[in-house]
């Protein structure tokens, strides 16, 4: 219990068994003024009707402002539970917006890579083309030069033999260098 019911309680206790120490004083008469009259009845008495009238009054204002903030309190959970739901609610849609977001940005992402893939592939290819074309240019000019060659060698052969004869095997002479 809080403090202070429990000082209320006491004090209501301690009023209780003093009325009850005191139960003659209390029920004795006296003359009483109620500013248009005058009246005959016990004073302990009647401050004592009016003393639990106020408490019961005080009681009832508590009890009323107790209920009310109950209900009030109760209002208000509910209110923040709809508040929480909906929040809760914005927050998946956005989480599923980003999820599209994403997955949009990770589609035009593949299709942007796949594209640039498929130029790549086709710059490497003529590239390859035009290597594959200057290696054939570069073989045929090798191949030209070198039968060129051989025929000058072939030339200055035939220029520096001797006629040869029918009836003559054909003998050749090995040179220094070729040994």
């Amino acid at each position: 219990m809080r403090t202070r019911t429990i000082v209320l309680i006491v004090a209501i206790l301690l009023v209780a068994g003093f009325a009850a120490l005191n139960v003659d004083e209390f029920t004795r008469s006296s003359l009483l003024s109620v500013g248009f009259a005058t009246v005959q009845a016990p004073l302990g008495l009647l401050l004592l009707v009016l003393l639990l009238a106020v408490m019961a009054m005080f009681l009832a204002t508590t009890l009323y402002m107790q209920g009310r903030h109950l209900l009030e309190t109760r209002q208000y959970a509910r209110d923040l539970t709809t508040q929480r739901d909906l929040a809760d609610k914005a927050e998946a849609s956005r989480f599923t917006e980003l999820r599209q977001f994403l997955d949009a940005q990770t589609a035009t992402a593949l299709n942007r890579e796949s594209a640039q893939a498929t130029v790549l592939a086709e710059r490497l290819a003529q590239t390859q083309q035009v290597l594959i074309d200057k290696i054939e240019q570069s073989e045929n000019a090798t191949a030209a030069y070198i039968g060129e060659l051989e025929d000058r060698m072939e030339r200055r052969d035939v220029a520096n033999k001797p006629p040869v004869l029918a009836d003559e095997p054909v003998l050749y002479k090995q040179s220094p260098q070729t040994v």
